[in-house]
């Protein structure tokens, strides 16, 4: 990622609209901010969330509240808690979320 042409400032998460995202199970709701071509987005799925696709879309993931589990198409399997991130290239390795507590997430891709 190459970051340019993007002046200092800040974002107040708690003005951002919240969009929803429908789950197989659970919604995911997204508030976004596009910075040229880097979207940035904080991110927060309902107790029994499970993805309705394979991601192929490359992020830098960090997780801030709650648990999300993260399997790859191959059958790995992740856990991320607070504190913890992933980092994966576009069309790298598919990958789905679910959580069975929530989650909340700072994403950016």
């Amino acid at each position: 990622m190459k970051i340019t042409n993007l002046p200092f400032g800040l974002t107040d998460w708690s003005t951002i609209p919240a969009t929803e995202h429908k789950g197989d199970t659970g919604m995911a709701y997204w508030r976004t901010q596009q910075f040229g071509d880097i979207r940035v987005r904080m991110v927060e799925y309902t107790p029994g969330y499970l993805a309705d696709h394979w991601c192929v879309k490359g992020h830098i993931l960090l997780c801030l509240e709650g648990e999300l589990v993260t399997e790859l198409e191959d059958g790995r399997i992740f856990t991320l808690t607070p504190g913890v991130s992933y980092q994966v290239a576009d069309h790298a390795e598919p990958h789905r979320s679910s959580t069975q507590i929530g989650a909340k997430l700072f994403i950016v891709d």
